[in-house]
């Protein structure tokens, strides 16, 4: 797809980051990504794009990239590298066994290299220990359709949503998670004043903004929430007798499960804690709709218990009939742009290929014959590999010696990161391939292969309703970076399976796995996934591929956009199961020293552990730094103030961040983001906290139910340092501080810093991190108060200010001064005051696509904006991704009660 150097031209790509795949069309200048805006074609967004998806072109360029291959910490060439590679994988593999190769894989990789990593692994190398990060997020979803489908098939799609009498979101903030449908179900809200959305969280977000009831349940207590759904459906009469009859097994065990543990609305409502009427409402409204969607997502699956729960989900809308219709089924929502993708192709440990299992009957022998693998010795493992938790305890252990990490940061996301660690630096051989200069994981590479990153990858992704887009290069790798199917060609080739990855371009391993789906895919064997029908195509076809829904066959050349309609279902009698589920509580169990029940999760304008998203400053300016959020109660009880420094504990480390007090939380219970890793802050790593846990039939990590204390961090003193990016030093000097934080920002870096040791003299102090000594500076001893700064050659080096960051001044204008190729006099007297004269504090950003603050929000209401429409005409905010709509309804209430409050007489106040 890339043209010559220094054309103009467009294309039409997918969005790197959630599972919605939006359809991305960007225009490239002069060898330079320029813009990027929604493919209004695309029929997953329209044209919509969310402020990650909108800053994509802020993220890209070599500065930060890694473009050159390392051998044991020391630049190499692609041949030593590789070549090294081989050798000690082969040593290895040959003084301990087949089985101590692994790889870990990722959502962020393409379908193409997906496949060529899975058959290079299982096929190939007779391992099957290759699993993935979608562990993770979706494993427990999986692992109930499954159950209950007879396949990993997610039976809905996004007009589904739109479609719904009544919208269910069960552990999904979709206002900041998949912001793109959040929007698609506001506007379908508002053109159907009958639709119902009911939120079911155990915090208050942003999704419940557009909730006609919201249901504040207990953290675990979904399984019992659904038995109890189920149970109602019966005793009111609400059951598709004739639909359970014709259609599914296993009622009457599911339902005397239910009653067990749900034996009445009083009963779950206690259990869940939430009020019995609101409970009664939600059973009432899913009971007496059939279009019904229940839309869930990480709050149901990251849980020791989360595949119980997906199918307690899935027994009341199969109880009632809801599925296979417009506008009904239970519908998961995926984490990361082709985890689905990577399912496809064999990308768990549990999986063979193409949606095949090492369970399945004859499975094995179909793809060692279509693979052509029966002379190889080692031949396709006989059974599954580790899981990811699994994983790295076997690399504790010794059993793996060799580590292939591909796109992700296992260092980083993995529960008990601290075990995960001493795997990483015990194990023999690892190995990483990865397009960012600095992750965490590469302090414990051996070997460093560059890869492709997000806008020169060339292939196909499957987004979270079954449907596949291209992935179009925008621009050739930098440096020496190749992809990744690429790289695990010629290492194939160098350990002598040169012919069966001969691979010149990624159409022809789409057009394999294509092959492959449909491979003896007929009669009693019969799979779902199934894109056959786009076999066979050539380059020039591959390239056109317009989006589509699998399955793809001869009989629906045009994709499927529902699945069950017809009430068959991937089982050997075609009929749906239901599964008896019996509710169990998180197994990190609370105690006196451990009191508080940890959630974690992500952000509005962050991504994993913020590769990508960090190199963007304007997405760094909503949630600046690692957060703890608690309940006021909460706060109380620690002597912690809103904005103080905490440090939460728990039996597998700590956590370091600024605490944000709100309502919002229930109390007992508190919330930490997992995007910030070694690379952004001293201790910031949510992993750091949470036991190896999982589900016992996915696989899935317990991420969501931690057993966490809290204490205040008293710091004597916190700074504010901003550093032009050409003057940080190699070692940043304050790493050993008790807490630091790192926050990107236009051409300058700015450090939120605390310590409880006293600082006797900032002026040397700053000499000594910097370098360099001060130029301006003014101190207030008393008051522990100090503002310096660098200006060398009329150009600003650097600035600190000694004090809260509640003194902080809008950074906009100082960035500003960093980016002046000479800083003029009247700039200078400016500098220490850190702002204009005169010049107006914005506050903490609210609108990340406009960069609108707080301050200017309340000043436009105050001043008579009083609705989202007038704040957007006045200051364009939520005019473009709309993530910040609730904000600013949030801020409207706030002011309109402040304004009742002043205008009530005394005698009322009183």
């Amino acid at each position: 797809m890339h043209k010559a150097p220094g054309s103009s031209y467009t294309v039409s790509t997918t969005c790197p980051y959630c599972g919605v795949g939006c359809g991305v069309s960007a225009t490239v200048e002069g060898g330079r990504v320029c813009s990027v805006k929604g493919d209004a074609t695309h029929p997953a967004n329209y044209g919509r794009l969310c402020v990650k998806g909108s800053a994509l072109a802020d993220t890209l360029g070599e500065q930060g990239r890694l473009l050159q291959p390392r051998l044991d910490g020391v630049p190499a060439s692609w041949d030593q590298a590789l070549s090294a590679l081989v050798e000690r994988l082969t040593a290895l593999q040959a003084a301990h066994g087949r089985d101590t190769v692994a790889a870990y894989l990722s959502g962020q990789l393409l379908t193409e290299d997906y496949y060529v990593a899975n058959k290079l692994f299982k096929g190939f190398l007779g391992t099957p220990h290759l699993d993935t990060n979608s562990r993770l997020c979706m494993a427990s979803a999986v692992a109930g359709y499954k159950r209950a489908f007879g396949a990993d098939a997610v039976p809905c799609n996004y007009e589904d949503l739109e479609e719904a009498e009544l919208l269910v979101l069960v552990g999904s903030n979709l206002a900041w998670n998949h912001p793109v449908l959040y929007q698609r179900v506001k506007l379908a809200k508002e053109r159907n004043p009958l639709m119902r959305v009911v939120v079911i969280d155990p915090r208050v977000t942003d999704t419940c903004d557009i909730a006609d009831l919201y249901l504040g349940l207990k953290p675990g207590s979904d399984a019992t929430l659904f038995n109890g759904l189920l149970a109602f459906m019966v005793e009111r009469g609400h059951i598709d007798h004739i639909y359970l009859e014709r259609h599914t097994d296993g009622f009457e065990e599911a339902l005397k499960a239910a009653q067990k543990s749900a034996p009445g609305v009083a009963e779950v409502a206690a259990a869940c804690d939430i009020d019995a009427e609101r409970l009664e409402t939600f059973y009432y409204w899913f009971a007496r709709h059939l279009h019904v969607v229940t839309l869930y997502s990480q709050g149901v699956n990251q849980s020791t218990s989360g595949t119980d729960k997906c199918n307690a989900i899935i027994n009341a809308h199969l109880a009632g009939g809801k599925l296979g219709l417009p506008g009904a089924g239970p519908f998961s929502i995926t984490g990361q742009p082709n985890a689905m993708g990577g399912r496809e192709v064999g990308g768990l440990a549990n999986q063979l290929a193409a949606h095949m299992d090492y369970h399945t009957p004859s499975a094995r022998d179909c793809v060692t014959r279509f693979w052509a693998t029966e002379s190889l010795t080692p031949q396709l493992p006989e059974g599954p590999g580790y899981k990811a938790i699994e994983l790295f305890e076997a690399i504790e252990r010794g059993e793996i010696t060799v580590l292939w990490v591909m796109a992700t940061n296992p260092a980083v996301s993995l529960p008990d990161a601290a075990r995960v660690r001493r795997a990483l630096e015990k194990c023999p051989l690892v190995i990483v391939s990865e397009c960012v200069a600095n992750t965490d994981m590469l302090a414990f590479a051996d070997i460093v292969l560059p890869a492709s990153g997000w806008s020169e990858k060339d292939g196909t992704v499957t987004n979270s309703e079954r449907r596949l887009s291209r992935q179009r290069g925008l621009l050739p790798p930098p440096g020496q970076a190749r992809h990744d199917w690429q790289i695990l060609c010629d290492v194939a080739g160098r350990l002598g399976f040169g012919e069966a990855f001969s691979y010149a371009h990624p159409w022809e391993i789409f057009d394999e796995h294509a092959r492959l789906s449909g491979f003896e895919n007929e009669g009693a064997t019969r799979r779902l996934f199934d894109i056959s029908a786009l076999a066979g195509r050539d380059r020039a076809a591959y390239d056109a591929l317009s989006p589509i829904q699998w399955p793809v066959t001869a009989s629906a050349p045009r994709g499927t956009a529902r699945l069950f309609e017809q009430a068959v279902f991937a089982t050997p009698n075609g009929r749906a199961r239901f599964i008896p589920i019996t509710p169990t509580p998180p197994q990190q169990t609370l105690c006196p020293r451990y009191p508080l029940r940890l959630n974690t999760g992500r952000i509005r304008d962050q991504w994993h552990t913020m590769t990508r998203t960090a190199r963007a400053p304007r997405l760094m300016n909503h949630r600046a730094e690692p957060f703890i959020e608690l309940h006021p109660a909460d706060a109380e009880r620690a002597g912690l103030s809103d904005q103080a420094l905490a440090i939460i504990n728990a039996k597998e480390g700590e956590y370091r961040g600024r605490v944000r007090i709100s309502s919002a939380q229930r109390p007992g219970e508190v919330f930490v983001p997992m995007h910030w890793s070694d690379q952004f802050t001293g201790a910031g790593r949510s992993g750091a906290l949470l036991a190896g846990r999982t589900d016992p039939v996915s696989g899935q990590p317990e991420t969501k139910h931690g057993a966490v204390g809290i204490t205040a961090l008293a710091p004597v003193w916190e700074a504010t340092l901003i550093l032009r990016d050409d003057a940080l030093p190699q070692e940043l000097p304050w790493q050993g501080l008790d807490y630091w934080a790192r926050i990107p920002m236009a051409g300058c870096v700015r450090f939120q810093l605390a310590s409880t040791t006293p600082v006797r003299d900032w002026p040397a102090r700053v000499e000594a991190w910097i370098g360099a000594p001060a130029t301006l500076f003014s101190e207030d001893a008393a008051a522990n108060r100090f503002r310096g700064a660098g200006v060398y050659n009329g150009r600003l080096a650097w600035w600190l200010m000694v004090g809260p960051p509640r003194e902080l001044p809008g950074t906009d204008w100082l960035s500003a001064r960093f980016n002046d190729n000479t800083l003029v006099l009247q700039h200078r007297r400016r500098v220490l005051a850190g702002c204009d004269s005169g010049a107006e504090d914005t506050g903490p950003v609210v609108c990340s696509c406009h960069q609108v603050g707080e301050r200017v929000i309340k000043k436009a209401i105050r001043s008579g904006d009083d609705s989202v429409e007038a704040l957007g005409a006045r200051l364009a905010c939520g005019t473009q991704c709309g993530s910040c709509l609730p904000e600013l309804k949030s801020l409207l209430e706030e002011e309109r009660g402040r304004a009742r409050f002043e205008q009530a007489p005394a005698t009322q106040m009183a």
